[in-house]
């Protein structure tokens, strides 16, 4: 069986994707897509209005808290549906190129420490932000950080959309200062920037192998360099607007007691007829989770929220790019750190999709736009767009780049590959690394450090070669954790 990656040029045969009860499965013979799942997917996805086949990446699994399975994007022409996506959108991964090699054990104990002092977990329930701080957050979007956290402002060219959604396009700032009840606003003052555990990470990394070099050198990426890959969510106000807009089935007792009074507010309260009540009732308060129409006012208003939302999960992560920039550089030295790519998984955006405009949801899959399609004068528009695909803390990550084939998958790609390597593991297809190497594991509680035995990379590498086999990505670099704090 031939996991290893396949890598991409513009020259390589293309698999064609495969079709599949009108889903666009990306898979391969040796990593199959599951077909109950498949299925489930395109029974949930009939109804829409859709402006392309389903897509189905690699690393397809779905939680039980989960409305739809991760790793998939589905593009509707004129209609909303957020439970397409996340609760929380913009919870992504960024890269930061450090100016260090492998420092020393005691060097990584100094910078976790640092960054548990930062960051502790549990946080300590203080308020980050002032009300009107979380306003211009949501307004302004990566820029509140340049502003107020001293990122370079040059640095924003390596997030999405310039680390900045426009919400003239869909009302304006004033009308959704006006309407989002105060409290909303309140709650988001709370961890500002907090990365925390459970699948959230912060991650040091060494560079195994260069395997685009120009690429890697636009980057400011190179043999030997320790990296910090960082997965982080979008912050307090991302969950709180992602409820707002649906009932979701990850509801936990906090955000449940918050809605309890954010909802009827924002809703009920501010409906101005009969008319409006009744569907605000119908699309927000039942199990239905209907589409909203996207040039109705009810799709103004969900969109000026979404936007709001993406807005401060660029600032929020931004602070946090800041934040571990500065702790690294007092720690191991150097120059500060430079961004290599911030990558949001969870998100709505309004796209073109086969010439025409879209809404195209991506739940646990980040954009991968081809060269041609980003700002011109940027480094992504000479390479393409950059795309993390992590392993775990036991194996390699990959950072890669949309290749021409990308629109093929509504221009996506995964956000991991946890799940398939897993999986190969199950199968007896995955075993320990030959060269015995390990990952040094930080815990936010009292626990001292310990060691994880690493994996070799066949879980990793299967999910790369779906991405490159189909031309939707090209790898530029392997990386290999050392620590990890999570």
């Amino acid at each position: 069986m031939d996991l290893h990656v396949i890598a991409g040029s513009p020259t390589a045969a293309r698999v064609r994707p495969r079709p599949s009860h009108g889903v666009t499965v990306l898979d391969s013979p040796q990593l199959p897509a599951a077909a109950d799942l498949v299925e489930k997917l395109a029974l949930s996805t009939g109804d829409l209005d859709l402006a392309a086949p389903p897509v189905v990446l690699p690393d397809f699994h779905h939680k039980r808290s989960m409305e739809m399975p991760s790793s998939i994007a589905v593009a509707t022409r004129g209609t909303i549906r957020p439970t397409l996506t996340s609760s929380s959108v913009n919870c992504g991964m960024a890269l930061i190129a450090l100016d260090c090699d492998l420092p020393s054990e005691a060097g990584i104990a100094d910078f976790y420490r640092a960054v548990r002092e930062r960051y502790p977990y549990p946080t300590r329930g203080a308020r980050d932000l002032s009300f009107v701080d979380v306003k211009e957050a949501a307004a302004m979007g990566g820029q509140f950080a340049v502003d107020r956290y001293g990122v370079e402002e040059s640095e924003l060219e390596r997030v999405e959309d310039g680390g900045r959604l426009d919400l003239e396009r869909w009302g304006g700032a004033g009308r959704l200062m006006k309407e989002l009840p105060a409290l909303t606003w309140q709650l988001a003052r709370l961890r500002f920037g907090t990365v925390g555990p459970t699948n959230h990470f912060v991650e040091l990394q060494q560079v195994e192998e260069i395997l685009e070099p120009e690429t890697a050198e636009l980057f400011g990426v190179r043999e030997g360099q320790m990296v910090i890959q960082f997965h982080a969510g979008g912050g307090v106000l991302t969950g709180e607007i992602g409820h707002l807009f649906a009932r979701r089935r990850d509801t936990a007792r906090t955000m449940a007691a918050a809605m309890a009074v954010q909802k009827p507010l924002y809703h009920l309260a501010s409906a101005r007829t009969p008319d409006a009540l009744r569907e605000r009732l119908r699309l927000y308060f039942t199990k239905a989770a209907a589409p909203v129409t996207l040039d109705s006012d009810e799709g103004q208003r969900l969109m000026l929220a979404n936007a709001a939302a993406m807005n401060y999960g660029y600032a929020f992560r931004m602070a946090t790019y800041a934040a571990l920039t500065t702790l690294a550089a007092r720690t191991f030295g150097g120059q500060r750190g430079q961004l290599v790519v911030d990558s949001p998984h969870n998100s709505v955006y309004e796209e073109e999709v086969g010439g025409s405009p879209a809404v195209v949801h991506r739940h646990n899959s980040c954009r991968a736009y081809p060269a041609e399609r980003m700002p011109a004068g940027t480094t992504f528009a000479r390479t393409g767009q950059a795309v993390l695909l992590p392993g775990t803390h036991r194996t390699s990550s990959y950072l890669a780049v949309a290749d021409g084939n990308a629109g093929a998958s509504l221009n996506s790609a995964c956000h991991g590959a946890g799940t398939v390597i897993d999986q190969m593991v199950e199968a007896g297809l995955s075993l320990p690394d030959p060269q015995g190497r390990s990952t040094l594991r930080f815990h936010y509680d009292s626990r001292a450090p310990h060691r994880t035995g690493h994996l070799d990379d066949v879980g990793v590498n299967a999910a790369m070669s779906v991405l490159t086999m189909h031309g939707i990505v090209r790898p530029v670099a392997r990386m290999r954790p050392c620590a990890v704090l999570h």
